[in-house]
C-alpha cells in the first residue's frame, strides 16, 4: 500500500514537472520543425549573398535535430539561379533526412522554379497552392554585347590573355559562334544533370514526356500536379493537422537576426563605419543586383 502511494505521489511529481517543459519537449509531442527557404540561389552579390548552401546549412542541421520530429516541413518561395548552390542545398537535405530517419514535406508559396524546384525535390511529398508556380527544368545564361556602344564613344578595348578561349563571350568584343557553341554544350550538360535529379527523386509519380517537362516550361499548382511535378495542393497548416493531429507544434527554424548574431548584438569597434563604406563602394552593384533579382522573379510574373 505505501508503495502504491509512493508510486502515486512521484507520478504527480513528474507530471507536475513536465507542465513546466516546453510543449515540443514533452513526451509524445508531435513537433515538425519548419524552415523557409526563399530568394535567388547563389552569390547576387559579394556583399549580399543570396541562398546557399553555407547560409542555410546551421539552420537545416537545427531543424533536423528538433527532440520528438516526426517530419520537417520546407517551405519554398524562389525563381532559382545557381546550379551548384541548388544541388548542394538538396543534397544536404537528403542527407539530413537519410541520418536522421524523418521525412520530408515540401510546402511552395509563390513559385518553386529552376533551382527552387531543384530543393523541392529533396521533399518525399511536394504540396502547392492552386496558383503556385512549379517546374522551368533547364538551364539560362545571359550577357550583353557592348562592342557597337564603345566604338561609338572612340572606347579601344585592350584585352591580353594566355589561352585561347580566356576571352570567351566577352561583352565587349563581337559574338564568337564557336564561343556559343561551347557554352550551350556546357548548358545540355548541366539540364542532363538536373534532369537526372528530378527522375531520381520524382521517379514514377512523373507523368508527362520529357519533351514537355524539361524543356524549362512551367506550369501552375494543378497541372504541376498533374504532370507529377507536384503531389497535392494544400497548405503547412491543413496538411501537418491532418497528417500528426491538431496539437501539432510547428517551430519555425530561423537563422540568427543581425542583433543576435553577435554578442548582445554589440559590434567590433568601427563596424560601423565599415558597413557604411562597403554600402557606398557596393552601389553599383547593388543596382545591378536588384534589376537581375527582379528580373529573374518577374519571368514568373511575381
Amino acid at each position: 500500500m505505501a508503495e502504491q502511494l509512493n508510486d502515486r505521489e512521484g507520478s504527480g511529481l513528474a507530471d507536475k514537472l513536465l507542465q513546466y517543459l516546453p510543449a515540443r519537449l514533452r513526451p509524445g509531442a508531435a513537433v515538425v520543425p519548419v524552415v523557409r527557404l526563399s530568394g535567388v540561389i547563389g552569390a547576387v552579390t559579394p556583399l549580399r549573398p543570396g541562398m546557399t548552401l553555407a547560409g542555410v546549412a546551421r539552420v537545416l542541421e537545427r531543424a533536423f535535430s528538433v527532440r520528438n520530429a516526426k517530419a520537417v516541413a520546407l517551405v519554398i518561395n524562389s525563381p532559382g539561379g545557381s546550379p551548384v548552390q541548388s544541388r548542394q542545398i538538396y543534397l544536404r537535405i537528403k542527407q539530413l533526412a537519410a541520418e536522421k530517419k524523418l521525412p520530408v514535406l515540401v510546402f511552395v508559396e509563390d513559385v518553386a522554379a529552376s533551382g527552387g524546384y531543384m530543393i523541392a525535390c529533396a521533399g518525399d511529398e511536394i504540396f502547392c497552392d492552386p496558383s503556385s508556380i512549379l517546374g522551368s527544368i533547364g538551364v539560362v545564361g545571359g550577357s550583353f554585347g557592348f562592342q557597337e556602344a564603345i566604338k561609338r564613344l572612340g572606347i579601344e578595348r585592350r584585352l591580353y590573355t594566355a589561352g585561347a578561349h580566356k576571352a570567351m563571350l566577352d561583352p565587349f568584343l563581337p559574338e564568337n559562334p564557336d564561343d556559343v557553341a561551347r557554352v550551350k554544350a556546357l548548358q545540355r550538360e548541366i539540364h542532363q544533370i538536373f534532369i537526372a535529379l528530378v527522375k531520381e527523386s520524382r521517379g514514377a509519380r512523373l507523368k508527362g514526356a520529357d519533351d514537355t517537362l524539361f524543356t524549362g516550361e512551367y506550369w501552375a499548382g494543378e497541372s504541376s500536379i498533374a504532370l507529377g511535378l507536384a503531389d497535392g495542393i494544400g497548405d503547412i497548416r491543413s496538411i501537418l493537422r491532418a497528417r500528426y493531429g491538431e496539437k501539432v507544434l510547428t517551430p519555425v527554424i530561423a537563422p540568427p537576426t543581425g542583433l543576435l548574431s553577435g554578442l548582445f548584438g554589440r559590434k567590433s569597434p568601427g563596424a560601423g563605419q565599415l558597413s557604411a563604406m562597403e554600402s557606398m563602394a557596393g552601389l553599383p552593384d547593388e543596382l545591378i543586383s536588384a534589376i537581375e533579382t527582379r528580373a529573374i522573379w518577374a519571368k514568373f510574373g511575381f
